[in-house]
Order: structure tokens, then C-alpha cells, then sequence
């Protein structure tokens, strides 16, 4: 009940933001208002070279839920998908370096060097044991972490994940292959309504001002993505000689109408997993953690569940 009348209270508060002030207001009011409902606070930490922003909530004596964002994604991509979780874990939903409001130095931001920030940041932060779940990006990262550290994780998810060779290709990848512009990246304000549809099977409604505010932010961003895009491929670590490493249950989950990264990739990570569970969600796209926060949470915690018999 608390948290409904919070829940209305702050709606007022956005709906006043977005009547009365800037887009960058609207969207600051929306975050307050999403980060109260789940129950976490902004906090960073320094870890060598790298400031890491992160979001962190639930009862401290909690088991920890670790959150890694996709490409050219950010902590938020969390927040509605956190909720369900706070009250049970001790939930940490970091910036990855290199995105977001953490640092970003001229470095090298492949899967295998963020792996290794990750433990880092993971032993600065005191967490012994923690599940793991990631999306796209942030899943390839996730796997690759718990093949190499699979003592230190409890569980795995990994949701619409790269770093392996999907049997059917992905829409994205034959764009890249006939030399067209990433999807991924915005280079003009309408590749902002694009990109929503790439990733989105059904895109979330958006007013107008704050769409354009993202497109700038994004556009703000592009040089540095096209790079960090670059050494994705460059470094590249295939997870296939690496998913037979993780001792830990893991859940595949994908929506089908992901046209980033194909639902045909399970078929790929299945058999060379000890623990696997797969749920493919219908009429989904690339991050059904966004798209579909509330049946994607009760997905997860049903793994949770099972994965403790």
C-alpha cells in the first residue's frame, strides 16, 4: 500500500515536471520517481583508473543480483525490472566503464578488459558470492566473468546475449557486413524512432521533447560508440570455447523478435552449458527487461527459485 501511494504521489510529481520544465527535468523527475519505486540510490566508487557509477538497494544481508547493461546502455535499463527484486536482494545495477555517467578514459573497452574491471570493482565492493545477469553486451561480459571467476557466481542469466555464432544471422549483423551504418548507434535525430524499433518489438510511447533529448544524447555519444563498436570486434572472445567453464545453473533468455542479436543462439549455447534453463518470450525484441519488465522479473525469479531446489 506505501508503495502505491508513493507510486501516485510521484506520477504527480512527473506529470508537473513535464507540464512546467525542460525535457532534462522531466527525465530527471521520471529517474527519482523510478528509483524510489525500486527501492535504490545512486552511488560510485573508484576503481583504478575508472569512477563507476551504480545503483544499489535491497537489505544489505541480501544475496547480491549484479546488473550489466547492453551496448550504449546505461544503469536505468534496470530500473522497472529492480523493483521486483529489492525486497529480497541487495541488488547493485552498475554504468559499465567506458558508458553512462562512469568514466571514460581513452582505453580499451573489450568484453575481456571489462571482465576484468568487473572483478575488480566486485572485490572493491566486498561481494564474495553474486548472481550475475546481463543483457546483449552486458550478457557476453557475464558469461565470460563466470567462466573465468565460476566460484564467485551463484547463478547466471543471460538475456539476448552476444559473443557467440548464431545459426541464424541477425538482421544487425548482415547490415554491418554489407557496410551500413550500426543501427546501434544514433548519427541524426530520426535514427533516434529507428533505433527504438530495432531494439523494441513493440517501442515504448515517448513524448516528443524528451525523444529529442535522448537522440542528442545518444548523437553526443556516437564517436565514442563507433569506437568501443570497433573493439568489440577487434578483441573479439567467442564464448563457445567458454560456456563448458561455468559451473553455475544458467538461464537463456530471448525475445524472438530480437533483431539484434537472433533467438537461434541458444540452440548454440544450450548443449555446452552443465546447469541450462531457456525461456523465449513471444512478440519480444532485444531487451525484454524494458520492454516487458514485469514478466521478465517473474521469469528470473522462477530461475532463482528453481536454482536453489
Amino acid at each position: 500500500m506505501k508503495k502505491l501511494l508513493l507510486a501516485i504521489l510521484l506520477l504527480f510529481a512527473v506529470a508537473a515536471a513535464g507540464l512546467y520544465f525542460s525535457p532534462t527535468a522531466l527525465l530527471t523527475t521520471t529517474q527519482f520517481v523510478e528509483r524510489r519505486l525500486a527501492g535504490l540510490s545512486s552511488q560510485d566508487i573508484q576503481v583504478g583508473e575508472f569512477s563507476i557509477r551504480y545503483y544499489a538497494g535491497g537489505p544489505a544481508d541480501g544475496e547480491t543480483i549484479l546488473m550489466l547493461h547492453g551496448f550504449g546502455g546505461n544503469r536505468d535499463t534496470w530500473l522497472r525490472f529492480a523493483r521486483h527484486f529489492t525486497d529480497r536482494y541487495q541488488v547493485i545495477a552498475l554504468d559499465l566503464p567506458g558508458f553512462g555517467e562512469s568514466s571514460k578514459p581513452e582505453a580499451s573497452y573489450d568484453v575481456a578488459s571489462q571482465v576484468e574491471r568487473l572483478h575488480a570493482l566486485v572485490q572493491a565492493l566486498g561481494i564474495r558470492k553474486l548472481h550475475l545477469i546481463g543483457n546483449s553486451m552486458g550478457g557476453h561480459i557475464a558469461a565470460l566473468y563466470s567462466a573465468r571467476y565460476p566460484a564467485e557466481v551463484l547463478s547466471l542469466a543471460l538475456l539476448n546475449n552476444s559473443g557467440v555464432t548464431a545459426p541464424t544471422q541477425s538482421e544487425m549483423f548482415q547490415r554491418v557486413q554489407r557496410g551500413e551504418p550500426n543501427p546501434l548507434v544514433v548519427r541524426k535525430p530520426e535514427d533516434f524512432d529507428v533505433l527504438m524499433h530495432f531494439v523494441f518489438a513493440t517501442p515504448p510511447e515517448m513524448p516528443g521533447p524528451l525523444k529529442r533529448h535522448f537522440a542528442e544524447q545518444s548523437m553526443a555519444n556516437r564517436d565514442h560508440y563507433d569506437r568501443i563498436f570497433a573493439q568489440l570486434r577487434a578483441h573479439y572472445v567467442p564464448l563457445e570455447p567458454e560456456l563448458p567453464k561455468i559451473q553455475a545453473p544458467t538461464l537463456l533468455l530471448w525475445g524472438d523478435q530480437d533483431r539484434v542479436l537472433d533467438v537461434s543462439s541458444i540452440a548454440v549455447m544450450k548443449p555446452l552449458l552443465k546447469q541450462p534453463s531457456v525461456v523465449i518470450m513471444k512478440d519480444c525484441g532485444h531487451v525484454p527487461m524494458l520492454e516487458r519488465p514485469a514478466e521478465t522479473a517473474q521469469h528470473y525469479q522462477d530461475f532463482l527459485d528453481a536454482s536453489r531446489g
